[in-house]
């Protein structure tokens, strides 16, 4: 049997097919890519020319028949007016080149200039305006029909919502992640044991599909339109459309090049492929368009892209390295990060001899080891990641990395509960986490030192004056007076903070500790079932579950502190120094609400969360942080989750915002419910 047999060509596209589908999984859904842009282009391009080859082969199901992504689950489709097709890549100026050789041949002697555009790395998405109003918002999805994403697009604040067009516009653009809001929502999910998202667009794709609009808007999404279609009154030029989007309002992106031959493109491309880090986005090339409209409308398209224009990918920026070491860094929340050490490799014009690996999950479901090959990938400024290992490279001189079980900065035992990826130190006096823990200590809800802020903590860490917590309570005088913008005033004011914090609640200083899971509420409610300190340290887990707001993860945690010999050694210093280790008991408050449990759930217009605990409280009721049979009014806000749902199983009263504040109007007049 011949390599060029119907049977061998049959195998080879299921091979193929099977693995692009594979890719195309890992990228798109599962963001975690195993090959690179390029590797992946190639797999598709050698597909596509056996296909052409033997069209008789293809088939609805092969990857080279659909444009983009999938529908997304849980959003209604919607057919597209016109085709949202995606583009050829090519990488090379004589591919380059060889494109507009098939312009030529479509429009001979036809004189040709082009439109440059930064190709940014985000999400296709088409916006509908009627009647001047933002009316619809739908993604490229398979290029024929998307999904309906208005909701969530809405929030997205670069979309103007009224536009002084009258007539039907469609606009098209490109959704993206900026490298801070990216950096900051992988930050969050960190922290919440979540996964991570690889980058930027995968991140951006991965917003636009949450269910809830508010968790949208808080991810700081942005927008470049390059696209405006309003039927009977199209541009002729898109340097022209890009100006007309401008002046209604849409944000373009403002690096674009009217190209009067292909020469001045590929500038543009060789400018921005050295300038690209500068930017506070993901750019992956230069888009090429023929500028006429009209001759687009000549050149037409193919069943997968328009022939009229094309991307000009930038290099990658992935490379492969070895991984010397894998050492773990303890960050100032005492979340323990291991971090790759990597054999100096180039990459984006910059060295990079580090990579983080994000926790021990990430470790152990890609498998890495010291010693292994790796492929690295940086975005802009974001800190390179392992995408994958090389396995074919193994010389069986690899070595599995044991994560730590101590804290390598202080010893103590890390705590990781069983649903979470990121361990954590949770000695209070870590020397890794002791700003935070200062700051955490002195704020207005713990122990309340006013004066105790960023720089002062950072000057009394850097001459070894605090080197736990106790030591605040042993400053003197002299040695404040002698550190910047420390004078006698400000130093003995200070002081007398410092002294007052002393006879703070219990609850204050439980809080104070930073024991995980333990917030300002939780500290309250222990204080209120045990009379001192000791009490609650000396609690069993049955004892502590008891208590309505004590969950099982939460009574872990405080279990895991307090039998740490260093947090023992931290109590006794602390009371050594005469702070207030008993709970005071004070009678329940008397009012219109006493007896009564609250729980509040979702977001208040009116006022925030604590303002409504502090009110309920004021008027002698209770708040809750779960919903029981216990619990007399469930509060529903703004998106309440599944505390309304529990309470309406439970049969429980559900206050809306407007009947809970009639609720409060009603007890300041009558003082009674």
């Amino acid at each position: 049997m011949t390599e060029s047999s119907p049977q061998n060509i049959k195998k080879k596209l299921r091979e193929l097919r099977e693995k692009i589908l594979f890719h195309e999984k890992k990228y798109y859904i599962e963001n975690d890519p195993l090959i690179t842009d390029y590797d992946f282009d190639l797999l598709m391009k050698e597909l596509i020319q056996i296909e052409e080859r033997h069209p008789e082969l293809i088939t609805s199901s092969s990857p080279s028949q659909r444009v983009g992504e999938k529908q997304i689950d849980g959003f209604m489709p919607v057919i597209h007016r016109q085709l949202m097709l995606s583009l050829d890549n090519c990488y090379s100026i004589d591919e380059l080149r060889a494109f507009e050789e098939r312009v030529k041949k479509i429009l001979p002697n036809q004189a040709i200039s082009y439109s440059a555009e930064l190709k940014i790395d985000g999400l296709g998405v088409s916006v509908f305006y009627r009647n001047g109003k933002f009316s619809q918002a739908v993604t490229r999805g398979d290029g024929m029909r998307g999904d309906d994403v208005t909701a969530n697009v809405k929030t997205i604040k670069s979309f103007p919502l009224v536009i002084d067009i009258s007539q039907e516009t469609e606009v098209r653009g490109e959704i993206f992640l900026p490298f801070q809001s990216f950096k900051k929502i992988n930050k969050q999910r960190e922290e919440k044991g979540e996964p991570l998202f690889a980058n930027p667009r995968n991140a951006a794709a991965g917003s636009i599909r949450i269910l809830d609009p508010k968790e949208v808007a808080s991810r700081g999404l942005d927008v470049f339109l390059y696209s405006m279609y309003i039927k009977g009154n199209e541009k002729s030029l898109q340097t022209d459309t890009i100006e007309a989007l401008k002046n209604a309002g849409f944000k373009t992106n403002p690096h674009i090049r009217f190209c009067k031959k292909l020469e001045d493109s590929i500038d543009f491309y060789e400018e921005w492929k050295e300038k690209r880090d500068t930017l506070d986005y993901d750019v992956d090339g230069v888009v090429i368009k023929v500028n006429s409209v009209r001759q687009q409308s000549q050149l037409g398209s193919t069943s997968k892209f328009p022939r009229w224009a094309i991307s000009f990918k930038f290099p990658a920026r992935q490379a492969i390295t070895q991984i010397k070491d894998i050492k773990v860094q303890v960050g100032r929340t005492g979340a323990l990060t291991p971090v790759a050490i990597l054999e100096p490799v180039k990459l984006s014009g910059t060295t990079i001899s580090r990579s983080t690996l994000h926790n021990e999950n990430e470790i152990r479901n890609k498998d890495i080891r010291i010693n292994d090959h790796v492929l690295i990938e940086r975005s802009g400024d974001v800190i390179p990641r392992v995408v994958s290992v090389i396995k074919e490279h193994r010389t069986n001189k690899e070595k599995e990395f044991k994560f730590p079980t101590e804290c390598p900065e202080c010893g103590t035992p890390v705590f990781k509960p069983e649903d979470e990826v990121i361990s954590r130190c949770i000695n209070p006096s870590c020397p890794a986490k002791l700003m935070e823990s200062i700051l955490h200590f002195s704020s207005r809800r713990a122990m309340n030192i006013e004066g105790l802020g960023d720089s002062l903590v950072a000057q009394l860490l850097e001459r070894k004056l605090v080197r736990s917590l106790p030591d605040i309570y042993n400053l003197a005088a002299q040695d404040l007076i002698e550190l910047e913008r420390m004078g006698p005033k400000s130093s003995q004011n200070l002081l007398d903070e410092i002294s007052r914090s002393k006879s703070r609640d219990l609850s204050r200083l439980i809080y104070a500790l930073g024991i995980r899971y333990v917030g300002d509420r939780t500290a309250q409610v222990l204080t209120q079932h045990f009379k001192d300190l000791e009490s609650i340290r000396n609690a069993s887990e049955e004892e502590l579950i008891e208590i309505e707001d004590v969950g099982p993860k939460v009574a872990e945690s405080i279990l895991f502190f307090f039998k740490q010999e260093k947090s023992r050694v931290l109590l006794e210093k602390l009371k050594e120094t005469g702070l207030n280790f008993s709970a005071r008991i004070t009678p329940p408050r008397k009012g219109p609400f006493q007896g009564k449990t609250f729980v509040l759930t979702g977001t208040l217009s009116s006022m925030t969360r604590d303002e409504a605990r502090a009110t309920i409280e004021k008027l002698g009721g209770r708040v809750s942080s779960s919903v029981s049979r216990n619990t007399d009014y469930v509060v529903a806000g703004v998106s309440p989750g599944s505390k309304r749902d529990k309470a309406e199983g439970l049969d429980i009263s559900i206050l809306e915002e407007e009947q809970f504040l009639r609720l409060i109007e009603k007890s300041k007049t009558d003082r009674a419910f």
